[in-house]
């Protein structure tokens, strides 16, 4: 197996640069993995592949305003992507800027706080990978994410965004993300309603994405890739539903790769076999699926279409198949979908 096995091309043209209006408008297609047909249909159909006794389970990680801008004591410019709080003051960054070695500082202009202007303080604390770096700042710095914190969108997006609540799903609730869960970008309240009206259940679990998740994999070889570590929850209550729905005979069908990843970590933690029950989970994962991987708890997914050579189409691969997943995208670029955060979906049952 090697890393340009998981490669296609992508036209520029076919990268979303702005969110669907309204969310559930966007494009579906329905991957049927005994058979390989396809389907194409719109995200609102999603519950004519649905059965009453499935569950869904959501992702409900907020992305925070991990986006700030700073300078050096003399003057030049930098940028902070926050991806990790290690505590009360530090943080994991990536950071852009030259001459950020240890013991530099940059200061965040806050505004003014009615005694002159209010300056965030940060020091370089210690050198990660490439350009990552542990950065203490001299208070508390989610207090100020209203007044000097930005979204982080992907580098493909170029478009501006006006309204910052579409890089967030309908359920968003815990912050902590330096990137959307975008599969769960496609659903609104309405539509989680029309679901559970059906008597589709519903499960949350919680993990923080962070931007690694997006990087291709450079080794020619993915096995030598050093995975990313994320910071998951899977609760009790949702590892009842999910007991239940496999007494009942239904399906867990994972909205996200986060959501996948969360679901088999739980399961490499607690599950003798894939017929013992899950328990909750709370912790960091690092779980790396590749094809050949046997899935414990996901049945069905829904996901957005990922770059080329990255751990999240190596993950569908897994679950779908390397050489039917590479069919699929190909014929998604012919037909027109639009690819990667903002773009359309796919549901593989």
């Amino acid at each position: 197996m090697k890393t340009s096995d998981f490669d296609y091309v992508l036209p520029e043209s076919s990268i979303a640069q702005t969110p669907a209006e309204p969310r559930d408008s966007s494009r579906l297609l329905v991957l049927h993995r005994d058979s390989g047909e396809v389907e194409h249909r719109i995200f609102r159909d999603l519950g004519l592949f649905l059965q009453p006794n499935d569950l869904l389970i959501l992702n409900r990680t907020r992305v925070i305003p991990a986006r700030i801008f700073a300078k050096k004591e003399t003057g030049g410019k930098v940028e902070l992507l926050l991806l990790r709080r290690r505590d009360v003051l530090t943080w994991e960054s990536l950071v852009g800027g030259k001459g950020l070695r240890v013991g530099k500082k940059v200061v965040v202009e806050v505004g003014g706080d009615g005694h002159g202007e209010f300056f965030l303080q940060a020091e370089i604390i210690e050198i990660l990978e490439g350009s990552e770096r542990l950065i203490r700042f001299s208070e508390p710095v989610e207090p100020y994410f209203p007044k000097v914190g930005n979204i982080p969108l992907p580098p493909y997006i170029h478009e501006k965004l006006t309204d910052p609540e579409r890089y967030q799903t309908v359920f968003a609730k815990e912050a902590g993300s330096a990137a959307a869960p975008t599969a769960g970008l496609h659903f609104t309240p309405q539509l989680l309603d029309a679901l559970q009206a059906k008597g589709v259940k519903v499960g949350y679990v919680t993990l923080h994405v962070g931007l690694d998740t997006f990087a291709p994999v450079t080794e020619e070889s993915p096995e030598e890739h050093k995975i990313h570590t994320e910071w998951c929850e899977l609760s009790q209550e949702t590892a009842d539903l999910i007991n239940q729905t496999r007494q009942n005979g239904g399906r867990v069908v994972a909205v996200g790769t986060t959501s996948v990843r969360t679901l088999e970590s739980a399961a490499q933690s607690s599950m003798a076999d894939p017929q013992s029950p899950i328990s909750s989970f709370i912790g960091p994962t690092s779980i790396y699926i590749l094809p050949g991987y046997q899935f414990k708890v996901v049945n069905a997914m829904v996901t957005n279409f990922h770059l080329p050579k990255s751990t999240l189409i190596m993950l569908v691969s897994a679950f779908a198949g390397r050489e039917r997943i590479l069919e699929t995208y190909n014929l998604a670029v012919r037909e027109g979908y639009r690819f990667y955060s903002f773009g359309d979906a796919m549901f593989i049952e």
